[in-house]
This record gives structure tokens, C-alpha cells and sequence, in this order.
């Protein structure tokens, strides 16, 4: 402000405005609102991590959960959203809620309301159909072992025996 000579009022003002024009018509909108929603709670989140109160990482563990929940969401629908005018607009108000400092931040409402009945509901099935996948994984793994060794052992053998 005292370098310029314009209040802060008006420069938060006008970059608002710049920010949100840009993430209406200008190019490469998809990357700042990627940044918007990744930049700041990665700093933080690393913040909480190195503090010893564990409330901020609760708070930022809940983040990362919607918008994990969010990015899969988007993945899917993305093909259809990104047509519309406000999409990236909208996604970036949508994640700065997500992230606000106050207690009905759009993670808090969305996990609670949303992720975490669903959550409740189904994870047993969820655990039960990973602890099944986990085993066939590992049988796949150790037969393959087990083939690869013992044909190696036999193209070992038939090279001496030449």
C-alpha cells in the first residue's frame, strides 16, 4: 500500500477480479485452480504435521479426504463440467470452502454429512474385498517368484550342461 499508493481494499479487490476473470476465460485455469485447491493445504497440512496439536491435522486430514473424494468424483464427470462457462470458478470457490478457517467449512459439512455415513456403512465389505484382493495378489506374486526362479535354475543348468 505505501508503495503503491492504492488501499489494500482495492488491490485484494482487483486481483479477486483478475483471478476470478481469468479462471472464467483465461487459459490454463484448469492449473491455478489445481493450485488453489493443492498449494496452500499442502503447506499447512505440513505445518499441522510439525505442530504438536493434533486438531489442525484433524482438520487437514478431513481436507484431503474430500478432496481426494472430490478429485475421483471430478475424473469422471470432468468430460461434461469443463464445457460449462463457471466450472473452474466454481471449483476453486468450491475448494477455498473446502479449506476456509471456520468450523462449517465445506469439508467438515461434506465429511460428516456425506463421506463418513458412507464410510460407516460399507467399510467392512470395502476391508473384507482388499484383504481378499491382498491375498490373491500375494499368491499371484509368490507362483510367478516361483516360476521365474525355477526357470531361471533350468536355463542356468542347460547353459552348463552345453
Amino acid at each position: 500500500e505505501a508503495r503503491t499508493g492504492i488501499r489494500r481494499l482495492y488491490l485484494a479487490t482487483g486481483s479477486l477480479a483478475f483471478l476470478g476473470l481469468y479462471l472464467v476465460f483465461g487459459y490454463g485455469a484448469s492449473l491455478v485452480c489445481n493450485l488453489i485447491g493443492f498449494a496452500y493445504p499442502a503447506y499447512v497440512s505440513i505445518k499441522a504435521i510439525e505442530s504438536s496439536n493434533k486438531d489442525d491435522d484433524t482438520t487437514w486430514l478431513t481436507y484431503w479426504v474430500v478432496y481426494g473424494v472430490f478429485s475421483i468424483a471430478e475424473f469422471f464427470s470432468d468430460i461434461f463440467l469443463y464445457w460449462f462457462p463457471f466450472y473452474y470458478a466454481g471449483k476453486c470457490l468450491f475448494l477455498v470452502w473446502c479449506m476456509a478457517p471456520v468450523s462449517w467449512n465445506g469439508s467438515q459439512l461434506l465429511y460428516h454429512n456425506v463421506i463418513r455415513p458412507c464410510f460407516l456403512k460399507h467399510h467392512r465389505a470395502v476391508d473384507s474385498v482388499l484383504g481378499d484382493l491382498s491375498t490373491k495378489v500375494l499368491d499371484a506374486a509368490s507362483a510367478i517368484t516361483r516360476e521365474a526362479s525355477g526357470a531361471a535354475v533350468k536355463l542356468a543348468q542347460d547353459e552348463k550342461s552345453k
